[in-house]
């Protein structure tokens, strides 16, 4: 029998938050009500920064400001996204937002949901890296929510003829995400930091584009989207 995990740590891109069209509202009030039918699960949940993100970092990056600064601009974006989703949920949320993995521990004991962006600033990294330097922190699963059914071969947005990988050792997908140069902002399913994290701690991580495979995962059912396992 699989293990039920009471505890998880979601990564939820940006891009699910606000698309090219504005705050997805329906995505939200969907993502909402996944969470909320699990009351006897805890969530923690780190918000990503998306295009509306990139747009501040490319900006500094054409004024020639480094990358630390395009970085600090980006997790800006990201906590503004845990602000708002913080409203979303009102009192199942933490109302003050967590800077550091301790504090969301303890948040976690008084609230069903911990919203957060990036915690403090770490060099080369994004919130899937702050997601499961939290994941390996608190000693649970990570499911990241993307705009992609998992993960492929390459972009399937651009290439037609990409394959879908179903399951990935730990050790494969580090080989994988390393290959990529890091950049502020920069937009894989998980980046390189994180990709070291979840193989050093041993980290079930389930890449993910549909709600509904989020609910069939917290139940432990099968579901469309990638592992990254042993």
């Amino acid at each position: 029998m699989k293990k039920r995990h009471k505890l998880w740590v979601i990564s939820l891109g940006g891009s699910r938050i606000v698309t090219e069209e504005g705050v997805d509202y329906n995505f939200l009030e969907k993502f909402e009500n996944v969470i909320t039918s699990h009351p006897t699960h805890k969530f923690a949940v780190v918000t990503g920064g998306g295009a509306t993100a990139r747009k501040y970092i490319s900006a500094l990056k054409k004024l020639g400001q480094k990358t630390k600064k395009q970085s600090i601009s980006g997790i800006a974006i990201t906590r503004m996204h845990a602000n708002f989703l913080s409203r979303l949920f009102g009192k199942k949320a933490n109302e003050t937002l967590p800077k550091t993995m301790k504090k969301v521990k303890n948040l976690l004991n008084k609230n069903q949901i911990v919203l957060c962006g990036a915690l403090r600033y770490k060099d080369k990294n994004t919130s899937d890296g702050t997601a499961a330097d939290l994941a390996g922190f608190l000693k649970c699963p990570f499911i990241n929510i993307t705009n992609v059914h998992g993960l492929y071969t390459s972009n399937p947005k651009t290439n037609k003829d990409a394959k879908f990988i179903k399951k990935i050792s730990w050790k494969n997908f580090n080989k994988k995400a390393q290959k990529i140069k890091y950049t502020a902002g920069q937009h894989f399913v998980l980046d390189q930091s994180a990709a070291k994290t979840i193989m050093k701690n041993k980290i079930p991580t389930y890449i993910v584009g549909s709600l509904k495979d989020v609910h069939k995962i917290i139940k432990g059912k099968n579901f469309k989207g990638s592992l990254v396992s042993g």
